[in-house]
């Protein structure tokens, strides 16, 4: 499939998607000498912060869009790799796998909680961070219309991503996986936006490229201008629009 992932889209909103970043790093403890891995690492700039925070001896930051990848930053012990989070399996250990708004792409997260957990150190930490707002009318007006006999021909069938779990089975997935210490929580973030409009703009450059991939340009623009018709009334016309944004965020180490 094409990589539709557009980085200018996606930062066009960076500053109301950072604050989820620094309240996840803010739960990782910082320890010497460390080695890190930022899986669905985007254009790497979190990445590049990361690594400066916790002066880590190596950071590694991966990501399946090549468009992405390449707006990577550069600097000493810092690499990127374009691979799919679903086949990491590195032959060396990390002291910290670290994941910002990634694993909700990602399917089976029992499978995937335990091959990270193979991924880490003695002591290692896992810091992981999801959006969790499938409810909204922004996400479920999406997952509605990608339903219609219309798209959902022209989709070729292809449904939503899993729905995430609720937070206690997370806790309970990290404590069987060995994890001593953990803490998991869901917290709402409000953003505002100009206008409802922006929602569109913000739901652009994140949920509606698993639709964009899928369809020819044409057939992708009938389909945001569909949503845009659809989700619009659904919203106030508030200025500005206060866009929650529910994520969970969970931390655990060994």
């Amino acid at each position: 499939m094409p990589d539709v992932w557009d980085p200018a889209q996606y930062e066009r909103f960076r500053r109301e998607r950072a604050q989820p970043f620094h309240d996840l790093l803010a739960m990782v403890e910082p320890r010497p000498g460390m080695r890190v891995a930022d899986l669905g690492c985007g254009t790497g700039d979190v990445t590049l912060e990361l690594h400066r925070s916790l002066k880590a001896r190596e950071t590694v930051g991966v990501d399946n869009s090549p468009a992405m990848l390449e707006k990577a930053p550069r600097e000493p012990g810092l690499r990127f790799l374009l691979g799919e989070i679903e086949q990491f399996a590195p032959p060396e250990r990390f002291d910290l796998i670290f994941s910002n708004a990634a694993f909700h792409w990602v399917p089976d997260h029992p499978a995937l909680f335990t091959r990270l957990r193979a991924a880490l150190a003695p002591g290692g930490q896992l810091a992981v961070q999801m959006p969790m707002n499938d409810d909204h009318a922004s996400h479920q007006t999406a997952f509605e219309l990608a339903c219609t006999h219309e798209f959902r021909r022209l989709l070729h069938g292809f449904e939503r991503r899993p729905r995430l779990l609720e937070p206690a089975q997370y806790a309970s997935w990290l404590h069987h996986l060995g994890f001593g210490r953990q803490h998991v929580r869901v917290q709402v973030y409000g953003h505002l936006l100009e206008s409802r409009e922006q929602v569109i703009e913000w739901v652009r450059g994140t949920l509606l490229t698993d639709y964009q991939k899928r369809l020819t340009p044409a057939d992708w623009e009938r389909c945001l201008e569909r949503y845009r018709e659809l989700l619009l009334p659904q919203l106030s016309e508030e200025q500005p629009f206060f866009y929650t944004y529910p994520r969970i965020l969970m931390w655990a180490t060994l």
